[in-house]
């Protein structure tokens, strides 16, 4: 489906459940200049749908005006939020999305809006994917806040071995999973990725 938001359209594909009512909504959303098919990204979300979730993979309208740069990250959080709010007046499985227990997550950048918005979303819990805890090479340019922006809102957090984005500290959420001998995009892993967030899932969903 397609959603009007301030900063243009956005896209949205949804992923149901095979059967029974849905137990919660999880809203993922790619990198910077990537897409929802990356692996991680659809590891998470089988991960979801086996467990009665209804996913939305979000196209955020900058990719679909086919620019790699978000840009201002006000618009970019404030567009997010008009993608929720437009989803949860959506019926999917005779469910209101509305009624069902918010979860939201990304890749990267993608992973910034996610905690940056938790709060404001109403969401029970985060999923960070490779969250990019500062640029390749400059640690001094940290965004540990955005990362804890959620407050009491739990943050599952996995990352690759060798991102050279960083790697959050354990401390500053509820998991950090480590993914041994992968950089910022995964190559490996999936199955370990998938098996990370289950129980957060199962947790969140109540």
């Amino acid at each position: 489906m397609r959603i009007e938001t301030s900063a243009g359209p956005a896209d949205v594909e949804i992923d149901r459940p095979a059967g029974g009512t849905p137990r919660f909504l999880l809203l993922l959303t790619h990198g910077a200049g990537g897409g929802n098919d990356a692996k991680d990204i659809l590891a998470v979300r089988d991960s979801a749908v086996a467990r009665g979730g209804v996913v939305a993979l979000v196209t955020q309208p900058y990719r679909v005006a086919g620019r790699r740069a978000p840009g201002n990250a006000e618009a970019q959080d404030t567009a997010w939020l008009e993608i929720v709010a437009a989803l949860r007046k959506k019926t999917v499985l005779k469910t209101k999305l509305a009624a069902l227990p918010l979860i939201q997550g990304g890749r990267s950048n993608g992973a910034r809006v996610a905690c940056r918005t938790a709060r404001e979303a109403g969401a029970r819990g985060v999923v960070a994917l490779s969250f990019p805890l500062h640029p390749p090479g400059k640690p001094e340019k940290s965004r540990r806040e955005e990362l804890l922006a959620p407050g009491d809102i739990e943050v599952v957090v996995v990352n690759g071995g060798r991102d050279p984005f960083g790697i959050p500290a354990a401390a500053d959420a509820a998991e950090v999973r480590v993914i041994a001998g992968q950089a910022h995009s995964y190559r490996a892993g999936f199955d370990e990725i998938a098996a990370a967030v289950a129980p957060w899932l199962e947790r969140w969903a109540g």
